[in-house]
């Protein structure tokens, strides 16, 4: 089934309240009357890391959702959701909203802060995984780093909040900005361990870190702001206790693709769950 002419295909940007920061997406506030084809050929024509579509909705904010990469569907994808709460807090107005998606139900609430929406999302449980040393070992052979411009202070895991991601701490800032990998061998090795993106990171102070995200297996080389994944950061972040059960992380992301972006991401120590939060705005 092709995409039906009266189905409108909405352009926000989210983790940025530039439209030419954060990370684009596509947004279908309707999309009950498209099949898989067809919002996977939307996803495909935009080219976007990932686009939303909504399939149902109670009336009462809460909504059925649903995430597509150019090449396939994904999970849950946080920067999709974000985009997609601004632009409906557009339309209705800003309140809590519940996405029940792939991966189960996220909730998020929209407020405004002067004339920017912002929107923060609570993750599914997350979990914190341990990765084989051949894995990562052919992990750092497709990214063409040696071992030792990994940071020991935040050793490999693998960590999901909606999908998973492989973290990677690098030594240094340069490290992280001097990314050039094979594409198809790390495509491999991410769908033989069912990874979403690799999160590459640098750590900046206590709180402070700098992010990428590799998407081969999303048809995208890099996505420029990546709420699941950081969401699943927090979650590593308090599983090996480098952080406080309390804390407040702020995630700059984009920067080295020209599109900066910045993700806060929130701990509580009553929740084991994960915020993640962010501005945005329409493209166009």
């Amino acid at each position: 089934m092709s995409r039906l002419p009266s189905t409108e295909v909405l352009r926000y940007t989210a983790f940025s309240a530039d439209p030419d920061g954060g990370n684009p997406a596509g947004v279908v506030l309707d999309a009950s009357g498209l099949d898989d084809a067809a919002m996977l050929s939307v996803a495909a024509e935009l080219g976007y890391s990932e686009s939303a579509f909504l399939t149902a909705s109670d009336g009462r904010g809460g909504h059925t959702i649903r995430y597509f990469s150019p090449k396939a569907e994904v999970p849950f994808c946080g920067h999709a959701t974000v985009a997609t709460a601004i632009a409906l807090a557009e339309r209705d107005g800003p309140g809590d909203l519940l996405f029940a998606t792939p991966a189960g139900t996220v909730p998020v609430t929209v407020t405004r802060d002067g004339d920017e929406l912002r929107a923060t999302l609570t993750s599914v449980e997350p979990q914190v995984f341990d990765i084989g040393p051949d894995d990562l070992a052919e992990a750092l052979a497709a990214l063409d780093w040696p071992p030792t411009d990994l940071d020991p202070a935040l050793p490999p895991r693998i960590a999901y909040a909606g999908a998973r991601h492989l973290v990677l701490a690098a030594a240094t800032r340069e490290r992280l900005a001097d990314l050039d990998y094979d594409f198809a061998r790390l495509e491999a090795l991410m769908h033989r361990l069912d990874l979403t993106t690799l999160q590459l990171v640098s750590r900046e102070s206590a709180t402070v870190f700098h992010v990428r995200d590799p998407f081969p297996v999303g048809g995208v080389v890099e996505d420029p702001a990546t709420g699941a994944a950081a969401a699943a950061f927090g979650a590593y972040t308090r599983e090996l206790g480098l952080v406080p059960d309390d804390a407040v992380l702020t995630l700059h992301q984009g920067a080295d693709m020209g599109r900066p972006g910045t993700l806060t991401v929130e701990l509580r120590p009553d929740d084991t769950r994960i915020r993640v939060s962010g501005t945005g705005t329409r493209i166009g």
